[in-house]
């Protein structure tokens, strides 16, 4: 088994599978937190590991820069190197190599890029893209591709998208020592007449999985679930899809009930270290003075360490006396949210309930007094 899909809800697209890895079998849906630079921003991976996160993710274009593939190497791979027990999927850096370069030289053979640490000159192609991540020992390796930027004229989202195709062709006869899998990105930014043909040519590759690229990126929601809804049906039931930088809580809902299975998004500890807090009523920022002398948990209905143990006033003194607890719990307590919900989203798709659960969770998740 490599994807096994358990079962589709009655009444929506939302689904439960099993995607099997060299380390663990993870449930989907599922939501990924993200650790760029081999950390999830201000979480232990044994806090990870306490709240249920079943794979994280990690990005080969940071990690290439610094601390560099050869003491990742030396150390063992990522895994060993972060202590991180479960699977991780890599995201090729694509997207950060277009916007983080301080120079770049995108040709059909890759990306001449110098780097945003100190300047240095780099080239990454489809087939040192997949080197790195193998060096680095990644469970999921997304191939090299290239995204558009929102708004994109149709010629050059064109370009971008034939461009992702090509680089999928060399990627797909690329080996790696380790046997991970291998997904690919759909690109063609807002034209269905894009994403359409790469889909299809993406699918006769016959890779491990395949992601929605090039969303999230600036796109109002409903652009957003309008291409996810059309890409998503053009990709195998038999395969897991991924959709890239996804997102908030409502838009994570939406595209699970859209048939995709799997997310992630630094929103959930970008939020964190700002004091916002991600409840069942609706997301707060504890810097409000409304909070100063609150002493109820942060969600009362939480179960976390946070929201067992503090109040709402203690972490707005944490965020003001600029103590790094405060960062610290927000980030985790969020990060539990989105597992959480995760949790029990499958369980609504097992009964068939996703739709009612959903249609619940929204309402009362607007319900900010």
């Amino acid at each position: 088994m490599s994807f096994k899909l358990v079962h589709q809800d009655k009444n929506s697209k939302a689904r439960l599978g099993l995607l099997e890895t060299k380390r663990g079998i993870i449930q989907t849906p599922v939501f990924m937190p993200v650790g760029t630079q081999a950390t999830v921003k201000a979480i232990s991976p044994a806090a990870l590991e306490e709240m249920g996160a079943e794979i994280i993710l990690g990005n080969a274009y940071h990690l290439y820069l610094r601390p560099g593939t050869r003491l990742i190497k030396k150390a063992g791979g990522l895994h060993k190197f972060m202590n991180w027990h479960g699977p991780i999927l890599t995201d090729s850096g694509g997207y950060q190599v277009f916007s983080l370069s301080i120079l770049r030289k995108v040709t059909d053979k890759g990306v001449k890029f110098q780097s945003h640490i100190d300047g240095s000159a780099h080239f990454i192609g489809p087939r040192e893209c997949l080197e790195i991540q193998d060096i680095l020992g990644s469970d999921i390796c997304m191939v090299l591709d290239e995204c558009a930027a929102y708004p994109c004229e149709y010629e050059n989202a064109k370009i971008a998208m034939k461009r992702t195709l090509d680089w999928a062709g060399i990627s797909r006869k690329v080996k790696l020592n380790s046997g991970n899998k291998v997904f690919a990105i759909v690109q063609g930014s807002t034209y269905e007449d894009l994403r359409g043909p790469c889909a299809r040519e993406l699918v006769d590759m016959d890779f491990d999985g395949y992601a929605v690229g090039g969303v999230s990126v600036g796109e109002p929601p409903e652009l957003i679930y309008k291409i996810v809804d059309y890409t998503l049906p053009l990709l195998p039931e038999s395969k897991p899809k991924y959709i890239m930088g996804m997102g908030t809580p409502e838009d994570i809902l939406e595209c699970i009930g859209l048939g995709a299975d799997m997310f992630d998004c630094i929103i959930p500890t970008r939020y964190g270290r700002t004091a916002n807090a991600f409840t069942t009523k609706g997301k707060i920022n504890l810097r409000n003075a409304a909070f100063t002398e609150d002493l109820s948990p942060v969600d009362p209905e939480c179960d976390c360490y946070l929201c067992k143990n503090f109040t709402r006033a203690y972490v707005r003194h944490l965020f003001y006396a600029k103590e790094m607890l405060g960062p610290q719990l927000l980030s985790s307590h969020n990060v539990h949210f989105y597992i959480n919900l995760i949790k029990q989203v499958r369980e609504a798709i097992a009964a068939d309930k996703f739709n009612e659960f959903k249609k619940r969770f929204l309402e009362k998740y607007k319900n900010i007094r």
